[in-house]
């Protein structure tokens, strides 16, 4: 989880410088299905020590507030609420929307899937099979003495593997020196007013290395976005509505909020370094949600609440299955949790993603391959996060899900939450004293 800090704090900073047990929450029914911590292997002593940690953040100022579930066998064993909606706000709700920002990306890729098996395409499918315009991509080599960058042809077209693992070579406008990514800011790429658009400023970019060959946080999953509107001649949005959300119940997620819902809405921050404080969040950053997205963003665009998010990590845990609605096969969850990088990428001691590290990148997943190197979930453990600080993790091996919601843009330069997802990892597997049961 060290990286994908790095990288939604990277992001807040650039941009703005089974399942019929889990008997979820909304906001008009407040049961949830609730079972003992000792049941399902949990201290409840120990659990009490993560809720006293994200109450103790709010108590120290350094959030308003933040919403926490963890689920093992299909089963609520903590779920808990702190703070208020914002610092002068109503208090926390377990029906709080947040916005999800890249935790959006898995669910993209979970609708990819679903075309994937319907055949609609293939991993070793190149990408310029759906969008034409990136047939003939070049490759950054330099700057030139005038600006201009120097570029060789690339060897092939990345292929949808590589597009659904960040390695395809294609930037994001995330790191501030280096000029591809500049180029991305500059040239407006995530401004893009229409899909076609979006593709004339991708393609127009060189890639940042040859296909297959470097693992780098991208636009790729609103490229996945993109495919699935030109597959289904369907919005995105629409696609997820009929074929994701209403099957999951998933009754509070989407890519625009309806007025009556808006004062569920958690009040965004931002971590000003330069006010060494939070500040009410505004800029590019905090996307208009008032109404549907004129091209919705497939990696950041969606919001949610916890217990809604928790049916689509219960829907994975269980195989692609919940509440007697499939979403996707079981073999076809299993492929997006599998390593898909290169041998090149996992035997680069410069990657962030390695061998060295015990973690590897699957179809729109962290994986966790090593979890003596990688960290305390089990091995198998999948998982991504937001730029607002949301975070969550599946861990197969263990039966058990977590989710954790905030919103504050730019959290790693407050130290006392910019390790929240680590710090509520040790305390949740500190917790798992009888892994068996």
């Amino acid at each position: 989880m060290v990286f994908r800090k790095l990288i939604v704090t990277a992001l807040a900073t650039t941009l703005l410088s089974s399942g019929s047990a889990l008997a979820l929450e909304s906001a008009k029914a407040p049961a949830v299905a609730v079972a003992a911590p000792e049941s399902a292997g949990f201290s409840a002593e120990g659990l009490k020590k993560l809720d006293a940690h994200m109450q103790g953040l709010v108590d120290g100022g350094h959030l308003p507030g933040v919403t926490t579930m963890l689920v093992r066998h299909g089963k609520v064993v903590n779920y808990q609420v702190h703070g208020k909606k914002g610092f002068d706000g109503p208090p926390m709700t377990k029906d709080t929307i947040f916005r999800i920002y890249s935790q959006t990306k898995p669910v993209t890729g979970v609708a990819m899937m679903i075309l994937f098996e319907e055949g609609k395409w293939k991993l070793d499918d190149p990408v310029s099979k759906f969008i034409p315009e990136f047939a003939n991509l070049r490759v950054f080599k330099g700057v030139n003495a005038d600006g201009s960058f120097d570029t060789v042809p690339a060897d092939r077209p990345p292929t949808m593997r590589e597009v659904m693992s960040h390695s395809g070579g294609f930037a994001y406008g995330l790191v501030p020196d280096n000029p591809i990514d500049k180029a991305y800011v500059s040239t407006g790429v995530l401004g893009a007013k229409s899909s076609q658009e979006f593709a004339q400023k991708v393609a127009a970019l060189p890639l940042v290395a040859q296909p297959g060959t470097r693992w780098k946080y991208s636009v790729s999953v609103d490229i996945q976005g993109m495919i699935v509107e030109k597959l289904t001649g369907q919005s995105l949005g629409d696609f997820m509505q009929k074929r994701i959300f209403a099957p999951l119940k998933m009754t509070d997620t989407g890519f625009w909020l309806p007025a009556a819902k808006t004062d569920r809405l958690a009040s965004l921050y931002l971590w000003s370094p330069k006010e060494n404080k939070l500040v009410p969040a505004e800029g590019f950053m905090v996307l208009d949600i008032t109404k549907p997205p004129v091209v919705a963003s497939g990696g950041g665009g969606l919001v949610s609440t916890n217990a809604d998010y928790a049916r689509f990590a219960q829907m994975l845990l269980n195989g692609g299955e919940l509440d007697g609605k499939r979403i996707l096969k079981p073999e076809t969850v299993k492929l997006m949790r599998t390593n898909a990088l290169s041998d090149t990428i996992m035997n680069s001691d410069a990657s962030e993603f390695s061998t060295a590290k015990g973690r590897g990148f699957g179809l729109d997943f962290a994986v966790v391959l090593d979890s003596a190197k990688a960290g305390p979930q089990g091995e198998g453990t999948y998982s991504w996060g937001g730029a607002a600080g949301t975070w969550f993790w599946i861990d197969p091996t263990n039966d058990l899900f977590f989710l954790g919601m905030i919103h504050i843009l730019n959290k790693g330069g407050d130290p006392a939450i910019k390790d929240i997802d680590e710090d509520s990892a040790k305390l949740v597997y500190g917790a798992l004293v009888d892994p068996a049961k």
